[in-house]
């Protein structure tokens, strides 16, 4: 990290040093952004030994795929897309080993989600939370789906809404409990 000790300062520093070959920045650009992967990870998954091991793939991927990081965008914009690419690459691949064939071989439905996980949100329960978040207040939604879906802290969060961490924090609060009633009258209805 000597000899690009100014550039290592910033993502875009780390990650031409990287492109580079230079590697002792990973480390650095891995600490940095651990967190907010794992959170990702962990929120569209919802179990905390997947989202670990995807964590480590989409580390490994970000270490294969940093020389096509063009900078046209933030690093973590680009970190962000590449992660939720990953999971939704590990959903695809769990889906498909999901399918059985039968003795005749004719390939069946695919095994329902709740069967093999039984921690997985069935696909109606997910409209229905889509939903209802579509209902929450503007602001509320807002700060919902920057800190619980994107993965952004409540400082951060604060900043790109010109606002204090006290109120994201008392907003992403309400909202959740404006789901919760949300989806417990849903449940009712249902």
């Amino acid at each position: 990290m000597a000899t690009n000790a100014i550039s290592m300062q910033t993502d875009a520093g780390v990650t031409q040093a990287l492109a580079g070959e230079e590697m002792s920045g990973f480390d650095e650009l891995y600490s940095k952004h651990y967190r907010r992967v794992y959170s990702i990870c962990l929120r569209m998954t919802g179990n905390v030994a997947e989202a670990e091991d995807l964590t480590q793939e989409v580390f490994i991927q970000l270490h294969r795929k940093l020389g096509s990081f063009r900078g046209e965008s933030a690093f973590t914009t680009w970190l962000h897309r590449l992660t939720v690419n990953q999971v939704l690459m590990h959903f695809r691949k769990r889906s498909v080993r999901s399918e059985l064939t039968t003795d005749d071989g004719e390939m069946p439905d695919s095994i329902d989600p709740v069967t093999i996980n039984p921690e997985a949100m069935p696909i109606v329960d997910r409209i229905g939370l889509e939903n209802a978040i579509a209902q929450l207040p503007r602001g509320y939604r807002t700060v919902f789906v920057l800190h619980d879906v994107e993965g952004y802290e409540h400082e951060e969060i604060a900043k790109i809404l010109g606002c204090s961490a006290g109120t994201s924090k008392s907003q992403l609060h309400k909202a959740r409990m404006k789901l919760r009633r949300l989806l417990q009258q849903r449940a009712k209805a249902a």
